[in-house]
């Protein structure tokens, strides 16, 4: 199959994310996959003319394109011309290759959440009237048609992130290139589910003072960040802390609350990513699986039953107080 990426409008650190595959790496895999690059900005060899040649042949139908990957927000200003980003060399607009190209592609991929909704790129005043692909934030249309379709009947395949994991990058195109990949496949936000199936909470090494409500008040703290300081892990779609980052990382385990990057619109949450926005002192984001009357009962009785290991930890930055173990009978 033949792969075309766009760098759209961001910062590219979902391809700096992707070159951490390990085990194989990135190229050992996509080759693998039987899954052929045509041109990457970053990563291929071709430039200038080579690269408006191969544009060229794609239009014209004379090289297959089965993956069209983009990556970033698609500029639409000034005044829907996407005159803030052209694609350097050819005369046009990146928002007018993506336009041209989508509908020639197999598949369609978003990749990182920038592409996928609009993502940073879109905070604030937007004023490059950025956009997703298919989405406008949480609101289906985007630069393409809310109808849009690939040619298999798939609307375009959001691998959200900020960045995005190199694994859902990989195995979203791994399952494309085998035909696997189908829309019951695909949740509400046409995320794959192979991910967006699990919430980042599943698996976080904090979960043994989430189950206490044992609450960190500073970043430096091994507590639960979701009371004070803005953890949103519960509510967060991402297999994050099943499979680390780099083989051992996550944002909880690097003592930094989820954000929740993977869903539309997390980049204006309307409050400081590091605080917990409450209403009489109760937080406003509380699990989504969960009625809240249910949540905040059981946090009554497990903070009553905290034992004080845990609530002493909780509040340092190091295991002050370790387990205690019992001795066996003799």
């Amino acid at each position: 199959m033949n792969l075309l990426w766009l760098q759209a409008s961001g910062c590219g650190g979902c391809t700096m994310s992707l070159l951490c595959a390990e085990n194989p790496n990135v190229f050992d895999t996509l080759a693998d996959a039987g899954i052929t690059v045509l041109w990457h900005p970053a990563l291929s060899v071709g430039t200038g003319a080579e690269v408006r040649a191969l544009l060229e042949r794609i239009t014209q139908g004379e090289i297959a394109l089965d993956l069209l990957c983009i990556e970033g927000a698609i500029a639409r200003g000034p005044r829907g011309t996407g005159r803030y980003q052209m694609l350097t060399g050819t005369g046009h607009s990146m928002m007018h290759w993506v336009q041209m190209l989508a509908p020639r592609a197999r598949h369609v991929v978003a990749v990182g959440s920038c592409a996928a909704f609009g993502g940073v790129t879109t905070a604030g005043d937007n004023p490059s009237d950025a956009v997703g692909i298919q989405y406008e934030g949480s609101h289906i249309g985007g630069l393409l048609a809310p109808d849009f379709q690939d040619q298999t009947g798939l609307p375009v395949i959001n691998v959200a992130g900020c960045p995005t994991h190199p694994g859902w990058v990989l195995e979203t195109l791994m399952l494309l290139s085998a035909g696997a990949l189908h829309g019951q496949d695909l949740d509400g936000y046409a995320r794959p589910r192979f991910f967006a199936d699990h919430l980042v909470h599943h698996g976080c090494p904090k979960n043994e003072f989430y189950e206490y409500k044992a609450s960190a008040r500073d970043l430096s703290d091994m507590g639960c960040m979701m009371e004070h300081l803005g953890c949103v892990g519960t509510q967060a779609v991402g297999d994050c802390n099943i499979r680390p980052w780099n083989g051992s990382g996550s944002c909880t385990s690097g003592g930094y609350p989820c954000i929740n990057c993977t869903a539309p619109e997390f980049e204006n949450p309307r409050h400081a990513f590091t605080q917990t926005p409450k209403i009489a002192g109760i937080p406003v984001g509380l699990p989504t699986d969960m009625p809240k009357a249910w949540f905040m009962a059981l946090a009554s009785l497990s903070k009553a039953a905290t034992p004080e290991r845990i609530a002493r930890n909780a509040v340092s930055d190091r295991v002050n107080v370790p387990p205690t173990l019992r001795k066996p009978r003799p």
